[in-house]
């Protein structure tokens, strides 16, 4: 489309789903890794224009969800401030007697700090209320609520320092929280390499903006795929359901693009909007299909087809 038209993201598409929408589901793209004149990243402006803080990811493992054959129970939701860090895209190319250099501003604010701060409290809450509503044979995590603080304040001391201080606060000012909660922190580089060795540990992660872009990547590979992991860009009053991948232009038109991770973020959409129990029925449909192993795309070891796989979840449905 930006290509023919000249624009990522039209005005229309912004319009009608301000008017129209309480939420969208985004499909799988992908944004050129070199700079080209015009280009903007059509999710970022999502993002900013329709307020959406925070990107809520869930990674999960056991027999429903995992191809490497590895038995952890993982069930983790890391919570990715959406509208701030690095990715404001506030870069400068410079000059001098040495050569070019270039400069990229990192923004960390009190206010985007304290809703993403106030999403990842809320959310542990959330997910232990439904934890009580299954037996204790079916819990992948069964201690009490837990968020996990992400930062690197030890360098990086005054943003960092900022988002660190602000997300203790909502936790600090909460009575609720402090009573039924229990919080940690991690250094980026520490999470990553615990997330790795023990990713059971964790419960809820909250980290800034390019942080938790890096850490929810990376733990799709404790789960077998790209492909299985969903995601939320959620606001106050919209959200957007995306899969985690980007575009896999190599395989186009081969029917053979594993549509699990853009059929859970359609589950995830409709969760967010009130409809719970569609959004329960497709995950066990999903969980259901991933567990009997026999119908899997190649990225996950078999040989089924987009379209096999999409029809063995509707005819579980």
């Amino acid at each position: 489309y930006f290509q023919k038209h000249g624009v990522a993201l039209p005005e229309q598409t912004l319009a009608a789903l301000k008017s129209d929408c309480d939420g969208a589901l985004f499909g799988a793209v992908s944004s050129p890794s070199h700079k080209v004149a015009g280009y903007s990243s059509p999710i970022v402006g999502l993002r900013k224009q329709m307020d959406l803080y925070a990107n809520v990811r869930p990674v999960i493992s056991g027999a429903a969800a995992t191809a490497s054959g590895d038995k952890r129970a993982i069930d983790m939701l890391i919570i990715r401030e959406n509208t701030e860090c690095l990715y404001i895209k506030d870069e400068e190319l410079h000059e001098d007697a040495n050569g070019k250099y270039a400069v990229a501003k990192r923004r960390i604010s009190e206010f985007a700090s304290r809703r993403a701060g106030e999403m990842a409290f809320s959310m542990a809450l959330q997910r232990d209320s439904m934890r009580q509503l299954v037996g204790a044979a079916e819990r992948t995590w069964t201690g009490r609520p837990k968020v996990t603080i992400v930062h690197k304040s030890n360098v990086l001391s005054v943003t960092d320092g900022l988002w660190r201080e602000t997300v203790r606060s909502v936790y600090e000012g909460n009575a609720e929280y402090t009573r039924r909660v229990d919080v940690e922190e991690q250094l980026v580089d520490s999470m990553v390499y615990r997330m790795f060795r023990e990713p059971e540990a964790f419960d809820v992660v909250v980290a800034p903006n390019m942080y938790g872009d890096i850490i929810s990547d990376g733990a799709a590979a404790l789960v077998g795929s790209l492909g299985l992991v969903p995601s939320a860009n959620v606001g106050d009053s919209f959200v957007v359901g995306e899969p985690v991948h980007g575009s896999a232009p190599d395989i186009a038109g081969k029917n053979i693009a594993n549509p699990v991770a853009a059929i859970r973020s359609a589950a995830m959409l409709l969760e967010r909007t009130g409809h719970g129990a569609a959004a329960l029925a497709i995950y066990r449909a999903v969980d259901h299909v991933l567990a009997g192993g026999q119908i899997r795309t190649p990225d996950l070891g078999g040989k089924s087809t987009t379209t096999e796989v999409a029809d063995a979840v509707c005819k579980q449905l």
